[in-house]
């Protein structure tokens, strides 16, 4: 009897809240409809409700907006990134080669200087015997000697002076067939009569074997010298003919100064021999004192 009963109270509440359900529904469909038919009837009525509404739902759509955005921005970073790597390492391939090209172009531009150099010794006033390789000089040892490929069968003899493109090399000491040794402007046996380039200065430049000259002033006075200064061949003695640059002033002393060689044969590749300027003199000068000089043009 009493489980009729329990089961007779289960059926009850079952009903009664399926009656409820059903209920609630109906109060909801009749609330949906009547807001609906407000909604048609009077559209701003609900303008409230909508901007509560988007107030609410506004912050998590900010949020997600900015992830979105965060997110696209990180992504556009790294790529970025990695096209820039590789427009940096493109740019630098590009710049080594433009390094490049320009070394070569330097190159180029200083064999064309060198080329016109060589071409201005063949077109000298004085015609040379011979334009030379310069094959090499000394410069462990206080005698300082230079070495051509020219020689005796180019018609080379000794005394011969040797210049290349800047000026005064030396003279020639010795003759080969095919070589020549020259004896350097700063060996410490080596003597030039050289005068200052724009004043009637006169002086000699004695090698002193250590790659400078001393120049030494014939009219000890007040020194004209000052650094800076370009000495000449003067033309004297008979070797050099006159206005060949000798070299440059770097450091004024009592008597003179001390010079640097303006035609440096570390870095000469090439000269030019030329013919003793006034062989006449340079035979009265080597005549005895005591024998007379032969007129020119005596038989």
């Amino acid at each position: 009897m009493a489980s009729s009963n329990r089961r007779s109270s289960n059926s009850r509440r079952a009903q009664y809240g399926v009656f409820t359900g059903y209920v609630l529904a109906g109060i909801g469909a009749l609330i949906g409809a009547v807001l609906l038919g407000l909604s048609l009837w009077r559209p701003a009525s609900f303008d409230g409700p909508r901007g509560v509404a988007q107030d609410v739902v506004e912050p998590v759509g900010t949020v997600s907006a900015e992830a979105r955005t965060g997110g696209q921005g990180l992504i556009d970073s790294v790529a970025g990134y990695l096209q820039a790597g590789s427009q940096n390492a493109e740019l630098k391939r590009e710049v080594e080669l433009a390094r490049i090209r320009l070394e070569e172009a330097k190159a180029i531009e200083q064999e064309n200087i060198r080329l016109k150099a060589l071409l201005g010794l063949a077109e000298q006033d004085v015609e040379p015997l011979a334009v030379t390789k310069f094959i090499g000089s000394t410069a462990t040892s206080t005698r300082r000697f230079g070495y051509i490929g020219a020689g005796a069968s180019d018609g080379i003899e000794v005394g011969m002076p040797v210049r290349s493109e800047r000026g005064v090399v030396g003279r020639i000491l010795e003759v080969a067939s095919s070589t020549s040794r020259v004896l350097l402007l700063t060996d410490s046996q080596s003597v030039l009569p050289v005068r200052l380039a724009d004043e009637d200065v006169v002086a000699f430049a004695e090698g002193r074997g250590d790659g400078l000259l001393q120049i030494r002033l014939i009219n000890l006075g007040i020194n004209p010298l000052e650094a800076g200064d370009i000495m000449v061949t003067s033309g004297t003695g008979g070797y050099y003919r006159p206005g060949i640059a000798v070299a440059i002033i770097s450091e004024v002393v009592d008597d003179g100064a001390v010079a640097r060689i303006i035609s440096d044969p570390a870095a000469t590749d090439f000269v030019s021999v030329e013919p003793i300027w006034q062989p006449e003199a340079l035979d009265a000068s080597q005549t005895p004192d005591d024998t007379a000089l032969t007129e020119t043009g005596s038989e």
